[in-house]
């Protein structure tokens, strides 16, 4: 049930002592910014706005391809969290590609094995908050299509 991409960035994080693990999770933070959207893009979905369980304004844009797989952008208010930052481009790479239905189907249960069970106790709403987005906009796309 979880994609091959996302799978192979697990296994990376499933290897690192604790120590590497922050400090990938920090590297892939400060890569966040690359999956913002480009001038130009077209998008089939946008969602913008500010959660009572995030500290800034998080925007999911949604491209679904020709081939039926699914390209993620993510616009990140400056206030938003490391952690946040992190599993932005961990899961704009993991699942890119991905059909709606597979992304739908992604259990939730991978991402202590990304951040360690600490940090998901101590941040669990951070944790999961992208993930979440992302699959309320695929579910939202699936509907309007669905009614279409």
């Amino acid at each position: 049930m979880i994609p091959a991409g996302l799978t192979r960035i697990i296994g990376l994080f499933e290897s690192l002592p604790d120590a590497e693990k922050r400090e990938s999770l920090i590297s892939y933070a400060a890569s966040a910014s690359k999956h913002a959207p480009r001038d130009g893009e077209a998008f089939d979905l946008e969602d913008v706005r500010k959660d009572e369980e995030c500290t800034d304004t998080v925007g999911v844009f949604l491209k679904v391809r020709d081939d039926g797989g699914c390209a993620f952008r993510i616009t990140l208010g400056p206030q938003v969290q490391t952690l946040t930052k992190a599993m932005t481009a961990i899961l704009c790479k993991g699942l890119d590609g991905c059909t709606p239905e597979e992304i739908l189907n992604v259990p939730a249960d991978f991402v202590p094995r990304i951040v360690g069970a600490d940090l998901v106790r101590l941040r669990s709403q951070t944790v999961y908050y992208i993930l979440t987005r992302m699959k309320g906009v695929v579910r939202v796309w699936s509907n309007r299509r669905r009614t279409a």
